[in-house]
């Protein structure tokens, strides 16, 4: 003889949340295919420009280029100079523009030291805007 429960409990309900799991795999399908088509779509029109004879711009920036060498030895735009006199070169540089750009290249076996020098030489000139050059790595053909 079996016995049972006299009280009946009533039927779960139904769900009424979206079930978000579906979408979440769409969107993630879709992200990963945009991230994969992305740099293909860049890089899809190759375009030879045509080549032009022209003045030079009327407001291209200037620059004032500084180049370290591995002695250590400090030129502005080719000419070498000692600490002082590249003081004096900044600051005639910014009095002509002081939005003059300071393009700085360094060796790379210079102390970093001697860098900070020149940039605290240019910021003191009232120079602000420095860049620094450096070269590409190549990269290895397949």
């Amino acid at each position: 003889m079996a016995f049972g429960r006299l009280e009946r409990s009533n039927a779960p309900q139904p769900i009424s949340d979206i079930n978000m799991t579906p979408l979440i795999d769409v969107m993630l399908v879709l992200l990963v295919i945009f991230i994969i088509t992305a740099p293909l779509m860049v890089s899809a029109v190759k375009v030879n420009l045509p080549q032009a004879q022209g003045g030079q711009a009327l407001n291209a920036p200037q620059f004032i280029a500084v180049s370290v060498d591995p002695a250590g030895q400090v030129y502005v735009n080719e000419q070498p100079f000692d600490q002082p006199a590249v003081g004096k070169a900044f600051e005639e540089a910014a009095k002509r523009n002081p939005q003059t750009e300071v393009q700085l290249r360094a060796d790379s076996t210079v102390p970093y030291g001697q860098v900070v020098e020149l940039m605290g030489l240019a910021q003191k000139a009232g120079l602000s805007k420095i860049g620094f050059v450096a070269e590409p790595r190549p990269t290895a053909a397949p």
